[in-house]
């Protein structure tokens, strides 16, 4: 590809997963390889502080799980929009922002791409979820206007923006027919994003999309929403979570809570919130159980259960059977299941808030679920199995379509910076 002609790339800066797209002289979109010959490389820094040095996507979990002496961050996406981006962390080289670290991550994408295509792009398209954060227009503003700083920091002259539903609904109207009523479902790490939008062949040549875009709709609700819910389902119980104690009151639950979720877990490593957890044990009746959450907290295993309960999520919802949870970081021998059936009970409630979504999305476009003429899945969690038969059940006789789940989004934004349709050009 090192010959071919590129003027911006796409990049989907995903909560769980990162991808990036070009479209070069023949007018279709490719992925570019990120990690070997993967194309999609997980959202994740490690610093190592026994050589100082940084590592990315797989190599940083990898290293991470492997016992090296560092930091593991993650889920860096769910921070935009959130007080903690103008914050400070410590890593080896001393503290930094999250905002600089997201740069990293953007930069180490630039370098990547760069490699492959010979030149170093300057214009960038990224995309966004229709809501960075729910029903608060300023700090969703923030959100944005903090990525792109980012990404000015990462060496991107000219930056924009594109909703990441349309862009999966540019992606999908490469392969259409007919003119057609869609409705975008695209289900990412961190959000829930829906779009219902006409295509079609006759279309794809307008520069001025904006009549054919109906409606969007999105809510704050994704895969690690549901790692999250699992994991308090699951695992936290094993380790105190709703214990009660001698004197008949819960051990407090906010330990668990962060425990469970990817973008804090490094918040309870730090001494304060070690002494913190250490004092929690007179709340415990069976002690036992404070070992197992201390074992956690002192051996930094919090990913390493998280990277579990994820892995049990999708090997359940693939092979349709129970899966072991290995918990022997906290306890030799100790093990959690997840069963479909459980996984079904237990993400009903944030299913539905989903599902919710996608039903408002099309009534916002005055339409009924029958006027549509499929239902195009983007995003990772979009394979969930749980959600695949909400959506089936709620949307009855209404076509559903699998795209490329990691891909889609980042090649539409491709798609989207060679024809101009971008919000928010800077």
């Amino acid at each position: 590809m090192k010959s071919q002609h590129l003027d911006t790339l796409g990049i989907d800066f995903g909560t769980s997963n990162s991808a990036i797209a070009c479209v070069p002289e023949d007018g279709v979109a490719r992925l570019l390889p990120l990690e070997g010959t993967a194309d999609t490389m997980p959202t994740a820094i490690f610093f190592n502080a026994e050589e100082r040095s940084t590592h990315f996507g797989r190599e940083a979990i990898a290293l991470y799980l492997a016992g090296t002496e560092g930091r593991l961050m993650r889920s860096l996406k769910s921070l935009l929009g959130s007080a903690l981006m103008q914050e400070k962390t410590a890593i080896h080289e001393g503290l930094v922002s999250f905002e600089d670290i997201i740069a990293r991550f953007l930069h180490e994408l630039a370098t990547r791409a760069s490699h492959e295509l010979g030149k170093r792009p300057e214009r960038v398209v990224i995309g966004r979820p229709v809501h960075f954060v729910d029903d608060d227009p300023k700090r969703d503003l923030r959100a944005q206007e903090s990525l792109f700083q980012a990404a000015r920091m990462a060496g991107f002259r000219e930056i924009s923006f594109q909703l990441e539903p349309i862009a999966a609904a540019f992606d999908y109207e490469q392969r259409v027919r007919r003119e057609s009523l869609i409705l975008i479902a695209d289900i990412g790490g961190g959000t829930s994003d829906f779009t219902v939008v006409r295509v079609g062949p006759e279309r794809i040549a307008r520069k001025d999309r904006s009549d054919d875009v109906l409606a969007t709709s999105g809510v704050h609700i994704g895969g690690t929403d549901f790692d999250q819910r699992l994991n308090l389902e699951r695992v936290m119980p094993q380790l105190g979570l709703r214990h009660t104690g001698a004197q008949g009151r819960e051990v407090p639950s906010r330990v668990f809570f962060e425990l469970s979720s990817w973008h804090l877990i490094n918040w309870l490593y730090a001494p304060q919130a070690i002494r913190q957890a250490r004092e929690l044990r007179s709340s415990y009746r069976d002690t036992h159980l404070h070992d197992r959450l201390m074992a956690v907290l002192d051996g930094r295993h919090g990913h390493r259960i998280a990277n579990e309960v994820e892995r049990a999520k999708i090997e359940s919802s693939v092979t349709e059977a129970d899966v072991a949870i290995d918990l022997s970081c906290a306890e030799s021998g100790l093990v959690a299941s997840l069963s479909p059936a459980a996984m079904v009970q237990q993400l009903a409630a944030p299913l539905e808030s989903v599902v919710t979504c996608a039903h408002a999305c099309v009534k916002r476009a005055d339409l009924r679920s029958g006027d549509l003429d499929a239902i195009y899945f983007t995003g990772g969690s979009s394979a969930l199995r749980p959600f695949q038969q909400a959506m089936r059940k709620s949307f009855a006789g209404v076509p559903l379509v699998e795209g490329d789940l990691f891909g889609g989004v980042a090649a539409g934004l491709a798609y989207s910076a060679r024809s101009g349709r971008t919000l928010h050009t800077a």
